[in-house]
């Protein structure tokens, strides 16, 4: 006499139940035990690079406080992307790390829609929103605009007559730029350049006449009369950039455009794995040392719950999908 469908599809699910506690078995066994080897964290820029140092700062205490040690391992290439995908197709043990900037996260999926090679969404899991700075547009100083309004009038008034440096096309210092001249209805000449070392001494010089900078970069320049900073780019004014005001202030409101560093692992890591992790960085943000390196630096420490870093993810998505479909921008 045959089985009836009812007590055949209630064996069927009574296996896959079975079936996915076998698979996930192991996970969680391997969560309770972890770390018990050394663990390696993914940097995908050079070393002396800012994230390289800031990471560096971070895995410190977070690998004394674990009690086994965290390998730096660079990665540099494509923006970020060669190392970010190394780390999406990791194994999702806890024991490949991700430490990367915004780029590879937001902007990158919408550049190289058919040559990215991971989903930042599907294939990495958040843990840890490290820090976040503002970006410093920047200006030569004979340009005669000494605050931001006097410098979009300027703009305006000579039409095709002023430009602007960046890292190249598609980078941070590039879309910043060019949603500040979609709000404040400018016309500058987009002039790439290949780090932001080169893009400060062309300003100096006159070679360029603008550009959203990192402050680190920046700020040295400005301190020496050698620039004009105009504004940052942070929604609300920065404490460790206190004399200058946010480009939002100054008449353009909602304006963000900042630069921010972030932990993830490979999405499929156990969960208690990518709480004890978070714990960890969250102490390790208060740690002096840290938190000097980061002041240096210009940034600013956040930390928080993983639920922090994909809201930012989410919000900053679509916030430069915007701007990068605007200029029909595509980096395949």
């Amino acid at each position: 006499m045959s089985a009836s469908p009812s007590l055949l599809r209630r064996a069927v699910l009574a296996t896959l139940v079975a079936g996915a506690a076998l698979a996930a078995g192991p996970l969680a066994q391997a969560a309770n035990d972890w770390p018990n080897k050394p663990m390696t964290l993914v940097v995908p820029f050079p070393p002396g690079s800012s994230p390289d140092l800031i990471a560096r700062a971070v895995a410190e205490p977070v690998a004394a406080s674990l009690g086994q040690p965290i390998v730096i391992e660079n990665k540099p290439g494509a923006g970020g992307n060669i190392g970010t995908r190394q780390v999406a197709q990791a194994k999702p043990d806890g024991y490949t790390i991700l430490f990367t900037i915004n780029g590879p996260l937001v902007t990158a999926p919408r550049l190289y829609q058919k040559t990215l090679g991971y989903d930042p969404v599907k294939d990495l899991a958040p843990v840890s929103l490290i820090a976040t700075s503002p970006n410093v547009l920047v200006v030569n100083p004979d340009i005669p605009a000494n605050t931001l309004q006097e410098f979009v009038d300027l703009v305006k008034s000579k039409p095709g007559t002023y430009n602007y440096g960046s890292v190249g096309p598609g980078s941070a210092s590039h879309l910043a730029m060019e949603m500040f001249k979609s709000e404040s209805g400018t016309d500058l000449l987009h002039v790439p350049y290949s780090g932001f070392p080169q893009v400060i001494t062309a300003i100096m010089a006159g070679d360029v006449h603008s550009g959203f900078m990192v402050p680190a970069i920046a700020m040295p320049q400005v301190e020496a009369g050698k620039a004009k900073a105009l504004a940052i780019s942070s929604s609300e004014p920065s404490p460790l950039l206190a004399d200058v005001d946010t480009v939002a202030n100054q008449g353009m409101p909602g304006f963000e455009a900042i630069s921010w560093q972030a932990i993830l692992v490979p999405a499929g890591t156990p969960e208690p794995i990518v709480q004890r992790l978070n714990q960890e960085i969250d102490a390790a943000l208060k740690d002096e040392k840290v938190r000097q390196l980061l002041d240096k630096a210009y940034f600013s420490p956040v930390g928080g719950s993983p639920d922090v870093l994909a809201q930012q993810i989410q919000d900053e998505t679509g916030r430069w999908t915007a701007v990068i479909d605007s200029l029909n921008l595509s980096l395949d």
